[in-house]
């Protein structure tokens, strides 16, 4: 091989090597320019990030007395998700997240908003449940976010996240948030438009509240309705 051709194939190698999962080659054609195609879907998008952190010991709730880890289910392509604070007992023994007492409400929230669970996407900040159900601290939350959450994000490309309690809603909009300062009002993430309301389980401590995070979902409603239309 001579030494331009051999120069030429190297570079062609550190170009492949740089291309995301998936890159095709296709040959150019004059005036186009070359393409790359990503050939997973948002399913094997998510998939694919999972299986890498299966077994994520990167912050101390791997130490803890977790299970498993319980990672996001649903519909990818759904634009609106559901963001919690992170497993409980039953997610934890089960691997999804929201399956308990507080997770067969938010079942029946999504039901009255005309959904089902199979049609939005469920996951939470924290990935493994913090003992005793304790809140997470700061650093299991930003290294879950970091690895996980925000990533989770980019692949599905949500419309509209309604956070569930102060945890989550700190998770994204900042720690110095409080939850009923904020909830029942759009915010901004990244472009993504936030509603947090209510967590499920302080719903089951105060079943007053339940009128309130409806008022919620009504404005998620009203405003999906409005973006189909636009």
């Amino acid at each position: 091989m001579d030494a331009e051709r051999k120069k030429s194939l190297m570079a062609y190698l550190r170009f492949a090597a740089a291309q995301p999962r998936g890159f095709m080659y296709r040959a150019k054609t004059a005036g186009a320019p070359p393409t790359t195609q990503t050939l997973t879907s948002k399913k094997e998008q998510l998939a694919a990030l999972y299986a890498k952190y299966a077994k994520c010991i990167a912050c101390p709730l791997a130490e803890q007395g977790r299970t498993q880890v319980v990672f996001g289910v649903g519909n990818p392509d759904s634009k609106l998700l559901f963001i919690g604070e992170g497993p409980g007992r039953d997610e934890d023994i089960k691997g999804e997240p929201f399956v308990g007492r507080a997770g067969q409400l938010l079942n029946q929230i999504i039901e009255a908003m005309g959904l089902k669970r199979e049609d939005i996407y469920i996951s939470n900040v924290v990935k493994c449940r913090p003992p005793g159900n304790r809140t997470p601290l700061p650093i299991e939350r930003n290294t879950c976010k970091d690895l996980l959450l925000f990533k989770e994000l980019a692949i599905i490309k949500p419309v509209i996240i309604c956070t569930l309690g102060s945890a989550a809603t700190q998770g994204l909009l900042g720690d110095e948030i409080r939850i009923s300062d904020v909830r029942g009002q759009f915010h901004d993430f990244q472009g993504i438009l936030v509603m947090p309301t209510y967590h499920p389980a302080y719903l089951l401590r105060n079943p007053a509240e339940k009128r309130t995070v409806w008022e919620d979902m009504k404005k998620i409603m009203t405003k999906l309705a409005e973006l189909e239309t636009t």
